[in-house]
């Protein structure tokens, strides 16, 4: 019977610890992820005079509709009923890479049916997404030269709201005329790594953030409780807007 009771007491002391530190382990995984997608960005705006990838746009050519997004296309046409991903803008032509799921996070998607989830694009001032082109072409972005503070400005995260993950991260407040997406509380970030959440910052450097607010438009307020495991990651649009 002591050994038993000595057992118990080893099992109540170390299993949070283990378990803590398996958190950690993800954690730091988590960050090295966001870090190769901020390699990733630097890549694609040094290859395309600067512009920041749109968050997605669509277009059909015949029977055949393209899906385009900062991380995952989807092709689908529809005589042969065949779907198809490749990889996204960000990636530009390359493969899939499995960078894009977050170790901490085993929710759905949400978008379509990509197979890797768990990171948002900051949709609300770098990205954004289509808007009517005269000429059929996909818009112009931003470019790098319009943040004045790039190590302060988040381009990737921890995707998560209400419903699972997003990929789209949004800004708590509407203030930008091309941010058309509707439910700010949709992009919010996901706090699941101890608590705190994992950011990207514009300049490269990923770094763990422990504020969370819930600040937004009154009719979003109720969607993100007081308790919630998601938030942004200002009360303001300071840590998402080109200023």
């Amino acid at each position: 019977m002591v050994v038993v009771a000595i057992l118990s007491l080893l099992a109540t002391i170390l299993v949070p610890t283990l378990w803590r530190a398996r958190e950690i382990t993800k954690s730091t995984l988590c960050l090295t992820n966001l870090h190769g997608l901020g390699r990733a960005l630097h890549t694609y705006t040094y290859e395309n005079d600067g512009h920041y990838p749109l968050a997605y746009y669509t277009q059909r050519v015949g029977r055949v509709r393209y899906n385009y997004a900062w991380d995952i296309t989807h092709i689908q046409n529809w005589d042969t009923r065949e779907q198809e991903m490749t990889a996204g803008m960000l990636w530009q032509g390359k493969k899939l890479f499995q960078i894009q799921q977050c170790p901490s996070f085993k929710g759905s998607a949400n978008w379509m049916d990509d197979p890797f989830t768990g990171y948002n694009y900051n949709t609300s001032y770098l990205g954004y997404n289509e808007k009517p082109h005269p000429t059929g072409k996909p818009p112009k972005t931003v470019t790098i030269y319009a943040v004045k503070y790039p190590d302060q400005t988040a381009a990737f995260g921890d995707g998560q709201y209400q419903s699972g993950a997003n990929k789209f991260m949004r800004a708590p407040w509407r203030d930008a005329p091309w941010d058309t997406f509707v439910g700010r509380s949709a992009g919010t970030q996901g706090y699941r790594h101890l608590g705190k959440t994992n950011v990207c910052w514009a300049d490269g450097h990923a770094t763990h953030w422990a504020e969370k607010h819930r600040q937004t438009h009154l009719e979003e307020m109720s969607r993100i409780p007081e308790d919630a495991p998601y938030g942004y990651l200002s009360a303001d649009n300071s840590l998402y807007d080109l200023k």
